[in-house]
C-alpha cells in the first residue's frame, strides 16, 4: 500500500500532551512561547487534553509522561534537549521508549542544518513509543516548534495507524 492510500486510512483527529520542560517557564519568568505554539497549532485539527510545564528535573520529567500516557496518543515535548548540564529531557525519557523512531531526528537536524546552518547539529529532537503512543522531544525554541510541528502535523496519525496495525 503507498504511504499516500496508508495515511488517507489513519485518524483525523489525535488526542494530545505537551509538555514544556523549562527552568524559566516553570518559575513564571519566562514566557512558554513553544508550548502555547505547540497547542494551537496542534489544536487546529487534533485535540490538546493536557499541557504543562515542569522544571528540568528527571522525575518531574517521567511524572509528567506517565500522567498523561493513558489520556493521550502523542506526547511533544518542548525543552531541555540541548547540551547544558540542566538539559536532561532526552536522557530522561530514552530509556522509557520500547522503540525509538530515529528518523524523526535526522530529519528534523536536516531541516533545521537548512535553516540555520552547523549549529543544526545541537538539535536535540528524538521521537519514541512508549507503551503504544508516541513521544516527541523538540528542542524549546518558539523556530524548534514551528519545524517540529510541521513534521508531527504530516505524520503523528499515520505512525498511530502504523502502530494499531
Amino acid at each position: 500500500m503507498s504511504s499516500e492510500k496508508h495515511k488517507s486510512t489513519a485518524p483525523k483527529s489525535l488526542n494530545y500532551g505537551i509538555i514544556t520542560i523549562s527552568d524559566s517557564c516553570h518559575k513564571g519568568v519566562a514566557e512558554d512561547k513553544s508550548g502555547k505554539y505547540l497547542a494551537e497549532k496542534l489544536s487546529e485539527s487534533n485535540k490538546v487534553v493536557k499541557t504543562v510545564i515542569v522544571p528540568d528535573e528527571k522525575e518531574l520529567i517521567e511524572k509528567a509522561i506517565f500522567d498523561m500516557l493513558d489520556d493521550v496518543e502523542c506526547i511533544v515535548t518542548t525543552g531541555g534537549t540541548g547540551i547544558t548540564k540542566r538539559d536532561v529531557t532526552i536522557q530522561t525519557i530514552r530509556p522509557h521508549f520500547d522503540r525509538e523512531i530515529p528518523g524523526f531526528g535526522e530529519i528534523f537536524r536536516y531541516l533545521s542544518f537548512q535553516e540555520i546552518g552547523f549549529p543544526g547539529i545541537i538539535s536535540g529532537a528524538v521521537a519514541g513509543i512508549i507503551d503504544g503512543k508516541i513521544i516527541f522531544c523538540l528542542p524549546g525554541s518558539l523556530n524548534a516548534a514551528k519545524l517540529g510541528t510541521e513534521i508531527i502535523i504530516s505524520e503523528a496519525a499515520h505512525m498511530i495507524k502504523h502502530l494499531r496495525d
